[in-house]
């Protein structure tokens, strides 16, 4: 989960010269919020050790998640003047 989501996405968007894909504002996102990147992996592996053995629950990779939230984010603001 990604604190103040929206507005972090705004910016990042805003930083991208002409069109933007969902690859692009992915690696704007990196590099503008390493710490925001850096807790997802975090949680990504917490959640990975704690699972019980033979407990599977699929969770997606920490750049699957970021990539859907950011599809997400493109669909729902694409009518916003940015």
């Amino acid at each position: 989960m990604i604190i103040d989501q929206d507005e972090k996405f705004h910016k990042t968007i805003a930083s991208i010269e002409g069109t933007h894909q969902v690859q692009d504002v992915f690696n704007t996102f990196i590099a503008l919020y390493p710490e925001d990147w850096k807790q997802l992996k975090i949680n990504y592996s917490k959640f990975n050790r704690s699972k019980q053995f033979s407990k599977t629950i699929p969770l997606p990779k920490p750049e699957v998640s970021l990539k859907k939230m950011i599809q997400v984010w493109l669909s729902k603001n694409k009518k916003l003047p940015i």
